[in-house]
């Protein structure tokens, strides 16, 4: 499973950024795809996650709202639309996938991991 995670850039605080994940794997709708954060000198921190057949999302405590996941099933791809971004929310932004259910929001659940993409909030 190889995941590409695409759409960083930089921004002015209150501006607004859409990620995406595309997913090269047939059976894409049997994984759970979830999106982590790391600042530099940070740890990774839980985004966002999706079930199945999105019948369920999660979203971190910083996220306050401002943050909406979705999939597209047929097109092999996760989105996360990023609103009302703050200085804080500058990070490298990973994707990853798996195919178990249980936790999701715990990096060490997930199996499958993209490059990232550089998002740079300027205050």
């Amino acid at each position: 499973v190889q995941l590409q995670a695409s759409g960083g850039g930089l921004v002015q605080a209150g501006g607004s950024l859409r990620l995406s994940c595309a997913v090269s794997e047939r059976t894409f709708s049997s994984y759970y795809v979830g999106w982590f954060r790391q600042a530099p000198g940070k740890e990774r921190e839980f985004v966002a996650a999706i079930t199945l057949s999105a019948t369920s999302t999660f979203y971190g405590g910083f996220v306050k709202g401002r943050f909406t996941i979705s999939r597209d099933n047929a097109k092999n791809t996760v989105s996360l639309q990023m609103n009302s971004l703050k200085p804080e929310d500058t990070a490298l932004y990973h994707c990853a996938a798996k195919k178990n259910g249980g936790a999701v929001t715990s990096p060490t659940a997930y199996d499958y991991w993209g490059q990232g993409t550089l998002v740079t909030v300027s205050s």
